[in-house]
């Protein structure tokens, strides 16, 4: 799957606006940082993607198979360790309102291991870069 993601950034410090497809949004860095604080920062993004991916992937899942589930959480830290090239997701999931059994919770973890942001984050990443004059 390909996307197209077009970011902006004029002189307000750090404000950026991010458009794919039709959709759009702000993202921004904290005001310690020298920004507003009035969107997400890209780390915040990149833990965002893990999040949602795993939240939509088992929610697919859930409702193939006609499990009853309200409500899927997916709490995701990001802890970025330069020094040493490090990035660590630490991945929490819950869910409200569903009466799942052992082995229907092992098959969910399963399917979270197989959403498409953490293939890519666990796959061979290659960034290519085009200075457009």
């Amino acid at each position: 799957m390909a996307v197209t993601v077009k970011a902006s950034l004029g002189k307000q410090k750090y404000y950026t606006e991010v458009i794919a497809g039709e959709n759009s949004l702000i993202t921004d860095e904290p005001v310690s940082a020298g920004g507003g604080n009035k969107g997400f920062n890209p780390y915040e993004m990149m833990a965002t993607s893990l999040a949602s991916c795993t939240a939509a992937t088992l929610r697919m899942y859930i409702d193939r198979k006609k499990w009853e589930v309200e409500k899927i959480n997916v709490e995701v830290k990001l802890e970025d360790y330069p020094q040493t090239r490090t990035a660590v997701f630490e991945r929490n999931i819950s869910y409200e309102g569903a009466n799942l059994d052992a082995e229907q919770l092992d098959r969910l973890h399963a399917i979270a291991e197989r959403c498409p942001i953490h293939k890519i984050l666990h796959g061979n990443i290659e960034i290519n870069t085009k200075f457009i004059e």
